[in-house]
């Protein structure tokens, strides 16, 4: 059933991402709002970005590490666009891993805000003001999320 979900969301996600190319009239999707920014900046913006993932990935790889569990799940979230769906299952991963380390309610708040960011991103493919809303908002449980996983991970020590 994995498989399934996997395979059927990353067409979907990848649907989401072209839509440009197959339905212009609802606007330039994602990589046309990276064009706005002219280049070099648009560059810089995007090398930015994937800078702030690693360090977000380098993360969560800390915290499997610190509760022992083993992998390098975390770094399929360069693996584009399965990384849409894959996400929502390295968050679980790490949920269970965190679960035994970690109270109740900071676990719970914590896999609110991962997969609350991990639905809003996903959200925020869609055309117009509901993307753009969507991707702000999605930015902000990730840093958030991000925060309180390096809080937890100063527990874990």
């Amino acid at each position: 059933m994995h498989i399934l979900i996997r395979v059927f969301g990353t067409l979907a996600v990848t649907a989401l991402l072209t839509y440009p190319l197959w339905a212009p009239q609802w606007g330039a999707g994602l990589l046309g709002e990276i064009f706005l920014v002219p280049f070099p900046g648009n560059l810089a913006l995007v090398l930015g970005f994937l800078a702030l993932v690693a360090l977000y990935c380098a993360t969560l790889q800390r915290t499997l590490r610190l509760t022992g569990a083993r992998g390098n799940v975390v770094w399929w979230m360069f693996a584009i666009p399965a990384n849409f769906v894959e996400d929502f299952y390295i968050i679980h991963g790490i949920g269970q891993a965190l679960r035994p380390r970690c109270d109740a309610r900071r676990l719970r708040t914590w896999l609110m805000l991962g997969n609350g960011w991990c639905v809003l991103q996903i959200l925020s493919l869609f055309p117009g003001h509901v993307g753009m809303s969507a991707g702000l908002l999605a930015i902000a449980l990730w840093l958030a999320h991000w925060r309180l996983t390096i809080a937890i991970n100063r527990s874990l020590r």
